[in-house]
């Protein structure tokens, strides 16, 4: 008897859908509004806002925003019609790319619709059935379901684990020995839930041990990292040793897209065989117009990261100064590790918001384990040092709360109704 394909959805609305009843429009799908910038609207009350990923403060730069408005003017929202391939393809797309080679230090670019959509497709691209993809266990979503793609092996590391990147260089070389394939390695150049930065320069070195290839995402080190904020490859010294450089516009360049960056005729492959730009609509004018703007400010303007790292540091050295625990960030992305269930987060949460004004993304199992909670904040050029005062006054007095047992008795009495 056929089984309706329903029903798996009816009895099990997996381990974040189940909260839904509780969680939707405030602690997931929650709306901010008014202007991005440190300071947003939720529900009606100001807050300061620690979950908006425009690092530079690029968003609403009156700059940003008439080049913006000038594009939209004179291009409107659907120019080019039609994939690059066939109709959609400019000017306006070749200065951009080449402006990004010459920025990130490679002999070509490859601009992409999308951040998720893009890093999916270029692995799905790079590898045929006969390659092995090697990956750190912790990469992000697109990352992984770019790898399920893939019809021939992957092998899986410990996160930013070198001897165990190397153990599966090992099976991943005896394999493609019999198929005559190749090896593929993928790492973040910053990883967005934790902030550690991947281990490029060590990965780099076993080049000389093993025959692979390197793919390096670095949607949160472009822009933040690096001479210029020219990405993690030019923090570690080591971006010629970087085979495919990919970034997305979306953090730094408040805005919408990607690219990839590598030697010129993998380039010319991929804009020939990579099936979701031959087969999409090209990205808008209007938003590659505002992207050679942004380029051009992060290139020339370092104030803008100055500020970001200003931001950055006080915000760390308070919060590890004042006993929280924050991992080993070393990029913007600030986790603050707590000890505490999912319903006495959600009371934590709703706690820093109505109370403190203070909004930050909330992080809970199954992204990481059971009985820790993470609080996920996100420093800009935009926030001040009296955001940072304020935010870590807020952060001790719910720590205070967490710890005396004031939210468990909370999160009882809701689960009780």
């Amino acid at each position: 008897m056929t089984r309706d394909l329903f029903k798996r959805i009816y009895e099990n609305k997996g381990p974040l859908g189940k909260w839904a009843s509780q969680a939707e429009g405030y602690f997931v799908f929650p709306k901010l509004e008014g202007p991005i910038s440190n300071r947003m609207k939720f529900k009606g009350k100001d807050v300061i806002t620690w979950s908006i990923n425009d690092y530079l403060g690029l968003a609403n730069l009156p700059e940003i925003r008439k080049i913006d408005m000038e594009a939209a003017k004179e291009f409107g929202s659907a120019y080019p019609m039609g994939a690059r391939m066939m109709s959609g393809h400019t000017g306006l797309h070749e200065y951009l790319e080449n402006e990004l080679a010459e920025f990130v230090n490679k002999e070509s670019a490859y601009v992409l619709n999308f951040g998720y959509q893009g890093i999916l497709s270029t692995i799905d691209t790079l590898v045929s059935k006969n390659d092995v993809i090697v990956y750190d266990v912790d990469a992000h979503a697109c990352i992984v379901d770019g790898v399920r793609l893939h019809l021939g092996k992957r092998f899986t590391y410990k996160h930013n684990d070198i001897e165990s990147l190397e153990k599966n260089l090992i099976r991943a070389t005896n394999f493609v020995s019999n198929t005559g394939g190749g090896i593929l390695v993928i790492s973040e150049g910053v990883f967005g839930m934790r902030g550690e930065q991947g281990k490029l320069k060590e990965i780099v070195t076993l080049k000389k041990k093993y025959n692979f290839r390197f793919l390096v995402d670095d949607a949160h080190g472009f822009g933040t990292l690096g001479d210029r904020g020219a990405g993690t490859g030019f923090e570690q010294g080591i971006q010629d040793e970087i085979d495919v450089y990919f970034a997305t516009f979306a953090k730094s360049m408040a805005s919408t897209g990607a690219f990839i960056a590598a030697e010129k005729e993998i380039i010319d492959f991929m804009k020939y065989n990579m099936r979701s730009q031959m087969f999409a609509k090209s990205l808008q004018s209007v938003l590659v117009r505002g992207a050679i703007k942004r380029l051009e400010i992060m290139k020339n303007r370092p104030e803008f990261k100055n500020r970001l790292w200003d931001n950055v540091i006080a915000l760390q050295n308070g919060l590890k100064n004042n006993g929280f625990d924050i991992g080993s960030t070393q990029s913007c992305v600030t986790p603050v590790y707590l000890k505490g269930s999912i319903p006495e987060a959600m009371v934590l949460v709703k706690d820093l918001r109505e109370n403190h004004g203070v909004f930050c993304s909330i992080v809970v199992y199954p992204v990481i384990p059971k009985g820790l909670i993470l609080l996920r904040l996100i420093p800009t050029a935009s926030h001040t040092i009296e955001d940072v005062k304020i935010t870590l006054k807020a952060f001790s007095k719910i720590r205070i709360n967490l710890e005396n047992g004031t939210y468990n008795k909370l999160s009882e009495a809701i689960e009780a109704k």
